[in-house]
């Protein structure tokens, strides 16, 4: 499959990676300087939905700069020309709906690094495609790298094959711990009642379990979830059989409000943990932001994160199946 659409030309950005005969992001800008404008870009959308959509599923991360993306109506068009069909965010990072299918990325504090994970991976539904626009780029920092998945289960494979299999087979367990009230203090700070969004404790059990989750309510008004077993690797249609690295592991594992271990209870080595956190980060691509970038991931196929930031910053989010 060439880059033979004449509606986009392929450019370059700074940090991107050439994987497994690909390159990442895939850079596709206006074919010449008068076709910048947001309507010439929601034409070759909508003229193109089939070859974009193999695009994206190719090359895992599509990047389309230099169009006149300004605002949030902007954004949300690009979205809807795709269209694919929304699905709502259930997680705990603090967002704010602010433009029919468009929301802000997460709102913790800029001086935290958001850990690379799979969009709502460890939820029964998860998107297939995570869209970032960003309005206000930062003046250092605030990048948002991705991974190729399939590169960290071939290295942990050639690492620790036995742990893999181990953990293949038994599948994993999380823990997590949801505050009773809001906190913006923390990229993590959803409270239960927006989490589930409802107030009435009975309403957000069934909501958490219909998700797969499993709750336990603590003295303090805040809920721990259990999600388990969940897989280490999963196995998506149309990626050349990859085993996409689809857990949060390293994300989860002995932080403060979260755990991660074999789904029989069997702790995970630290020494483990470690590496592959090593390996994420070796495997990662970095890019800088500019204003008016629209960024497409294939959530099955790539992790996503976010560095720390100086203020401004401000992307927005749209998350489709």
């Amino acid at each position: 499959m060439e880059y033979n659409c004449k509606e986009f030309k392929v450019g370059k950005c700074e940090g991107e990676k050439l994987v497994d005969g690909e390159t990442l992001p895939l850079v596709l800008t206006p074919p010449e300087p008068s076709k910048n404008g947001i309507e010439s870009l929601l034409v070759a959308l909508k003229n193109n939905k089939q070859w974009f959509e193999e695009m994206l599923v190719k090359n895992s991360a599509v990047l389309f700069r230099g169009f006149d993306v300004k605002n949030a109506v902007d954004f949300n068009d690009i979205v809807e020309t795709c269209d694919w069909e929304d699905i709502r965010y259930v997680g705990p990072a603090p967002r704010t709906h602010i433009h029919k299918r468009i929301w802000t990325a997460n709102e913790g504090p800029l001086s935290e690094f958001i850990y690379y994970h799979h969009e709502m991976v460890l939820i029964k539904e998860f998107p297939k495609a995570v869209i970032l626009f960003c309005e206000v780029p930062p003046p250092e920092g605030g990048e948002t790298p991705f991974v190729p998945s399939f590169k960290v289960t071939e290295r942990m494979m050639e690492e620790f094959p036995e742990f893999v299999e181990e953990v293949e087979a038994k599948g994993l367990k999380y823990t997590f711990t949801a505050l009773s009230n809001d906190n913006t203090t923390s990229m993590r700070g959803r409270g239960w009642q927006d989490a589930f969004a409802t107030q009435d404790q009975e309403e957000a059990e069934r909501r958490a379990r219909a998700l797969g989750m499993d709750v336990e309510w603590l003295e303090n008004g805040g809920v721990k979830t259990i999600l388990g077993p969940r897989a280490l690797t999963k196995v998506f249609e149309g990626r050349k059989g990859r085993r996409m690295w689809f857990n949060t592991m390293v994300g989860m594992h002995g932080k403060e409000l979260s755990s991660a271990m074999m789904a029989d209870g069997t702790e995970i080595p630290e020494n483990i943990v470690k590496r592959c956190e090593e390996i994420i980060e070796d495997e990662s691509i970095q890019f800088k932001w500019e204003k008016g970038d629209v960024l497409f991931l294939d959530n099955y196929a790539t992790l996503h994160g976010r560095r720390p930031s100086l203020a401004p910053r401000r992307v927005l989010v749209a998350t489709c199946k």
